[in-house]
């Protein structure tokens, strides 16, 4: 089905550029929707999944607030908010820096390792869905992406 049908729209895209862009923000939902699904059986959303992930990346080190920010997918989302829900839920610690008592130091717990271990299995499954396409298509789609944020 194409994208037009998807979104029941009766007139043609004005181009075929006007198209592209509906399209990426309609696919983007839908993926982000499969996604939330799949958090959502672990109590987390995908924005606090993403935090966790930015996490272990620099686990055992601790990231200051400002450094997960800079490395969100959405840099629109409440990342102070995030920590407090995912700190909350024993997922990651806060602690202050001990050098500069200003800078808050955020850090993976185990539990937090833990949780992502699990959702790494299920990983798979998530991916399946963009498996439709062959390897060599999603190298050219990441390019055509990259290339349309340059």
């Amino acid at each position: 089905m194409g994208i037009q049908e998807d979104i029941k729209q009766q007139k043609k895209f004005a181009s075929e550029h006007e198209k592209a862009a509906v399209n990426i923000l309609f696919t983007s939902g839908w993926l982000y929707n499969i996604n939330s699904a799949r958090m959502k059986k672990h109590g987390i959303t995908p924005e606090q999944y993403n935090v966790l992930r930015i996490l272990r990346g620099a686990h055992p080190n601790p990231l200051m607030l400002s450094e997960v920010t800079c490395r969100m997918l959405d840099k629109s989302s409440n990342a102070t908010r995030l920590v407090e829900k995912l700190r909350q839920k024993g997922l990651v610690e806060r602690n202050i820096c001990p050098n500069n008592r200003r800078q808050v130091d955020i850090k993976i717990t185990q539990q937090g390792l833990s949780l992502l271990n699990s959702l790494d299995s299920s990983q798979e499954e998530w991916l399946a869905n963009l498996k439709t396409i062959t390897k060599a298509e999603a190298e050219e789609l990441n390019r055509i992406l990259d290339k349309l944020r340059k």
